[in-house]
């Protein structure tokens, strides 16, 4: 009412009181149309009067249908040649038409069945780990998308009634200004439009609220499960920091307390593992609902694991005897046997499932593999089969090394034994005292009846002379320095002696005259 008041009031201002009766109804009748073109305009891209006029659209060519195939009918019963053509275009026309009113067949029960009814409220997900939080989220986001699109509809629809009430003001003023009265028809389809659009009205006004309750209820409980699952996941944090927290700090501790003696490092393994199996147990527990069916399914297939994985639980066992058991930790130089190679060399790593070494060079290096550097992964499992020699085991950081020698049998033994053994007494003091402290301490573990660990040195008839050696005690992890010192001051101590001489391969050979043997025919006259 109030844009017709308002164009009534411009053309008052634009006509002036000067113009005749006649001109200003004339004026005022364009006016009114022009406005209705605009109504028409903007109805145009209405959902609601597009569904309608599709509706209607499918009666019609509904319609329109019948009475072709009616024709049809007619057609074939005449046999005129004339016929033939008027029944092919006829059929032109049917297929046409059903082809038309397949593509309107959605509108063949009600111009509204999908606006009218509000679309159904998904059943909210169940918020039971951090991540469904992001699809509780997608869920409220698309619910209320949902909402605002037919909230939408329902605006649109407010819209078409009041532009359809406006329109039927104006074309009643027009009916009062035409005497000739076509304006009526158009009117009586507006009322009939208005009525029915009014119906679809009350009908949609309803269902909105009752799904806006729906989908209300269904944001809340979203929201609270959002909130309740935040919360939990902020606790389950919380702990797991927790932990994480208390394990640096006994890391830190074992390593300002605890000497690399003490296998800091073997403890800062174990730490790591608490720590990671606290933390799974924890979430299993905080996630999964049904322990027991976990259970049940864990002990069904711990048969077949048992069996494909046989080597892994094997290597872990072996972990927990390495671990618990104080055969071997980090740093302790170690000689393996496999296959009749021999690898000697430090651990840097015991993990679950191998020790890692790290090849030194070695008396072993140099008699038989020839190369070193490598680094070499050993089985856990290998302390089960496989022979593997700790040089350095608990406070051992001493082995027994020896070196020989062979002199003549001319040669002043005695005085080489005792050249031989003061210089090796001289180069291994220190290892010696070393040594017999590592044992007095090992003496506390094992029953030791040996603990002597000065040099000992020997003598041995061998086929090329007599073959002295000497034994005495070195650093296990450098062992060939001291060897090689050994052997040199041996050498030159050996070459300063006039009656000591260092025997070769030889051969002995009797130049005295041979007897002459008779002949064979001396001996016959004989």
């Amino acid at each position: 009412m109030k844009k017709l008041y308002f164009l009534l009031l411009i053309g008052i201002l634009l006509f002036g009181a000067n113009d005749t009766a006649q001109e200003y109804n004339d004026k005022l009748y364009s006016g009114y149309l022009t406005r209705l073109e605009a109504i028409d305009k903007a109805d145009k891209s209405n959902i609601w009067l597009t569904r309608h006029e599709n509706y209607n659209t499918y009666k019609k060519r509904k319609a329109e249908l019948e009475i072709i195939l009616e024709d049809i009918k007619k057609i074939k019963l005449k046999k005129e040649s004339e016929s033939r053509v008027r029944l092919e275009e006829m059929e032109r026309k049917r297929d046409v038409l059903e082809s038309h009113i397949e593509q309107l067949s959605e509108f063949q029960n009600a111009p509204f069945s999908g606006l009218l009814k509000s679309p159904d409220v998904p059943t909210v997900p169940l918020i039971s780990n951090p991540f469904a939080i992001f699809s509780g989220f997608s869920y409220i986001k698309k619910i209320k998308q949902d909402l605002e699109s037919y909230q939408r509809n329902v605006h649109e629809l407010e819209i078409l009634l009041e532009n359809l009430k406006e329109k039927e003001e104006i074309q009643e003023h027009i009916a009062q200004i035409d005497i000739n009265g076509s304006i009526l028809e158009d009117i009586e389809q507006t009322k009939s439009l208005i009525q029915e659009f009014n119906s679809a009205y009350d009908v949609v006004l309803t269902s909105s609220l009752v799904y806006e309750r729906k989908i209300d209820e269904s944001v809340r409980q979203a929201s609270e499960s959002i909130k309740d699952e935040t919360k939990h996941t902020l606790y389950i944090l919380i702990i797991i920091v927790s932990i994480v927290l208390i394990s640096f700090l006994l890391k830190f501790l074992t390593k300002r307390l605890m000497s690399a003696n003490e296998k800091s490092y073997i403890i800062n393994k174990i730490i790591n593992i608490v720590n990671i199996t606290l933390i799974i147990l924890i979430l299993l527990f905080a996630y999964i609902e049904n322990m027991t069916y976990l259970v049940a399914v864990l002990g069904f297939a711990s048969a077949g694991i048992a069996i494909a994985m046989k080597d892994m639980f094997m290597n872990v066992l072996g972990w927990m005897v390495i671990t618990f058991g104080g055969s071997f930790s980090v740093g302790d130089r170690i000689k393996v046997n496999k296959d009749g190679l021999s690898y000697v060399g430090d651990i840097v790593d015991i993990s679950l499932m191998r020790m890692t070494i790290l090849e030194d060079v070695t008396l072993t290096t140099y008699l038989e593999n020839k190369r070193a550097g490598r680094v070499v992964f050993v089985p856990n499992n290998f302390i089960f089969t496989t022979l593997i020699s700790n040089y350095t085991h608990e406070t051992i950081k001493t082995v027994w090394d020896g070196i020989y020698i062979t002199i003549s049998f001319d040669s002043n033994h005695k005085k080489a034994m005792y050249i031989i053994k003061e210089i090796v007494k001289k180069y291994s003091k220190g290892y010696t005292e070393i040594a017999r402290t590592q044992l007095n301490i090992l003496r506390q573990k094992y029953s030791l009846k040996n603990t002597n660990v000065e040099p000992k040195i020997f003598s041995f008839i061998e086929p090329h002379g007599l073959t002295i050696h000497v034994w005495y005690m070195t650093n296990s992890y450098a062992a060939l320095a001291l060897r090689s010192t050994l052997s040199g001051e041996i050498i030159d101590a050996i070459n300063r002696e006039d009656d000591i001489m260092i025997a070769f391969p030889t051969q002995t050979l009797n130049l005295k005259s041979a007897q002459k043997l008779p002949s064979k025919d001396e001996d016959i006259d004989k």
